[in-house]
């Protein structure tokens, strides 16, 4: 299905969108199916959506001001009673923290009353031409009020396009420019390499320098590369470094 961007910013959604985000005072949560033991699309969807989340909290201080923020991965986004929820393949939102237990049905998701708001990014992985990633979910995204909604679209599913990302305005999306989600602190970008021994061209964030959100394995291997150059620099100096004393 080949979508031009002209179409995709005309998405428009609907106005009772408010309503959906409103709770009654009691919800029994024993109704909702938090869990479906459905397999994961694919193996490189699998790492992909753990690099987004493992990234943001090695790397990632949140937007600020020591503002905490979420991240989760293929969990349910309930936003009404009534409606099915969606799936997002990642979802982060700002302001928010993880419950301290979660084995409790109302924690086990994200329920948007629960938390007094919807996710402020959205990351869809398009893994077959089923998903509805720039039709269904996009207009369902921007009912529930997500500020920013990103695809990606690795094998060219959908058309010859391989990254969308869209802000909120209103009661539309727009496409805007993938390397500044205005007020998040985060952009993305496209980046060929290796994550856990796989080659692909991987969606990974990046700061507002644009620099790349590192994993723990690129912080450690960052970390001995500056060890080394300063051990060479000591023996350039003539000064053993395995007998330098670091002081606290």
């Amino acid at each position: 299905m080949s979508v031009d961007a002209p179409v995709l910013e005309s998405v428009i959604a609907s106005p009772e969108s408010d309503e959906s985000l409103l709770a009654p005072v009691e919800i029994d949560y024993e109704q909702f199916v938090t869990e479906d033991d459905a397999p994961v699309d694919n193996l490189f969807s699998e790492r992909e959506q753990r690099l987004l989340a493992e990234s943001l909290y090695v790397s990632w201080k949140g937007p600020g001001g020591g503002r905490p923020f979420l991240a989760m991965t293929n969990v349910g986004l309930f936003f009404a009673l009534t409606e099915p929820p969606y799936a997002p393949d990642v979802l982060v939102s700002l302001d928010v923290r993880p419950p301290d237990n979660p084995f409790p049905k109302k924690n086990r998701s994200y329920f948007v009353w629960e938390y007094g708001k919807p996710p402020d990014i959205v990351v869809e992985i398009v893994s077959n031409r089923k998903g509805g990633e720039l039709s269904d979910k996009l207009a369902g995204y921007v009912r529930i009020g997500t500020p920013y909604y990103i695809v990606h679209d690795p094998e060219h599913l959908l058309s010859d396009r391989t990254l969308y990302v869209f802000e909120r305005r209103g009661l539309e999306y727009a496409e805007i420019s993938p390397e500044n989600l205005p007020g998040i602190g985060l952009g993305v970008t496209l980046w060929d390499g290796v994550y856990e021994d796989m080659q692909g061209m991987w969606l990974r964030w990046i700061d507002t320098r644009g620099e790349l959100l590192l994993t723990g394995k690129e912080r450690a291997e960052q970390e001995r590369q500056r060890a080394d150059a300063l051990a060479a620099k000591l023996r350039e100096l003539g000064i053993d470094p395995n007998q330098v004393i670091v002081g606290d």
